[in-house]
């Protein structure tokens, strides 16, 4: 089982901008890559801020002092690493109340951009390829139950887990795992094992 990476969803930087680019070139370039934010970078090529679409507007309705982007952008920066998962920047997405991370490498140089919409390309698998990960990967490799052992049905991201385990100590594992399959939205534990019912209660 393979969760995706920060480098597999993000988007490779093509568009930065420097300390000193003005406000016209920077609306111009969201407007001819169709993107809502550009990294601000030093002569390194390492991120010092980013400048979003609300910032020019608020620059433009205020008025107040240079139109450069060392003037408008939003500093401290937040970064990512690609090696992290996309739960890891979800939650410092969260955390730090924005909606893309520039994402660098171990020198802390700009490869890329990981957004919210690129996040949510996680929940877009098709439910057939999320079912067939659960029961090849979490039911057979990592549990090494059978795959008749546990019924899987996915039906838009929410998987529905049903059938009787044998050991009552796998059942908390299988759904804190299938919790984890890029792709699932929600949990249904309907499974039991030995005399119990489908809730869990003697």
């Amino acid at each position: 089982m393979r969760n995706r990476s920060v480098a597999d969803l993000m988007t490779p930087a093509a568009v930065a901008v420097q300390r000193g680019t003005s406000f016209k070139e920077i609306a111009r370039l969201l407007d001819e890559y169709g993107i809502t934010a550009v990294p601000v970078v030093d002569d390194e090529n390492r991120p010092v801020g980013v400048v979003s679409e609300a910032d020019l507007l608020r620059r433009h309705t205020t008025k107040d002092g240079p139109s450069t982007a060392e003037a408008m952008m939003s500093s401290p920066v937040v970064t990512a690493r690609p090696s992290w998962t996309a739960v890891e920047a979800a939650r410092l997405m969260e955390r730090h109340r924005v909606k893309r991370l520039p994402v660098v490498d171990s020198d802390g140089r700009l490869i890329g951009v990981l957004s919210r919409s690129d996040l949510l390309q996680l929940f877009l698998r098709r439910d057939r390829s999320i079912q067939e990960e659960i029961r090849e990967d979490v039911v057979v490799r990592i549990l090494r139950l059978s795959p008749a052992a546990v019924h899987i049905d996915v039906d838009e991201g929410v998987v529905t887990l049903s059938g009787d385990l044998p050991d009552p100590g796998v059942r908390p594992v299988l759904v804190r795992l299938c919790e984890t399959v890029d792709g699932v939205v929600e949990v249904v534990d309907r499974l039991a094992h030995g005399d119990s019912d489908a809730d869990g209660t003697a």
